[in-house]
């Protein structure tokens, strides 16, 4: 699934849904709704978006991810586009943090790319000992302008 198939899977069109618009069921979404957890996290967190203020939301749930292929591995993370690329073999644990509506993961997944909508907006990316993996780690030279 791409980033646009994803965009529009989770806010129902190519654009920000209208809060009147209805969507495939009939039902009139609220922004609200999607905003919902974000300004709650975001108030918990008085303005420090650091991996440490962000682990003091708690509720954390982990997910594992290992690349299992024999090429480099795209992590793309949202909300925040975030990248992150992966070694064959490498594994990492993005934890997301926080309050959320239904679940705290969206995952998708298409060739050489697997994106993770974390619903709370709020997550950490680490190796499994805990350190933190570093924003654009094993980006390839010439990607998103390096």
């Amino acid at each position: 699934m791409t980033r646009r198939a994803v965009w529009e899977r989770l806010f129902g069109g190519s654009s920000p849904r209208r809060p009147e618009d209805p969507d495939a069921a009939g039902a009139v979404p609220s922004m609200a709704t999607i905003t919902a957890p974000l300004r709650a996290n975001m108030d918990r967190l008085g303005g420090d978006f650091s991996d440490e203020n962000i682990r003091t939301l708690g509720n954390h749930v982990p997910m594992l991810l290992q690349n299992g292929g024999t090429e480099l591995l795209e992590l793309w993370l949202e909300p925040v586009g975030q990248d992150y690329w992966l070694s064959p073999g490498e594994t990492v644990i993005v934890t997301s943090y926080g309050s959320w509506s239904d679940h705290p993961f969206e995952t998708y997944h298409e060739p050489e790319c697997v994106q993770v909508w974390v619903s709370s907006c709020f997550a950490t990316v680490t190796f499994p000992d805990g350190t933190e993996v570093p924003p654009a780690h094993r980006r390839p030279a010439g990607k998103y302008g390096s």
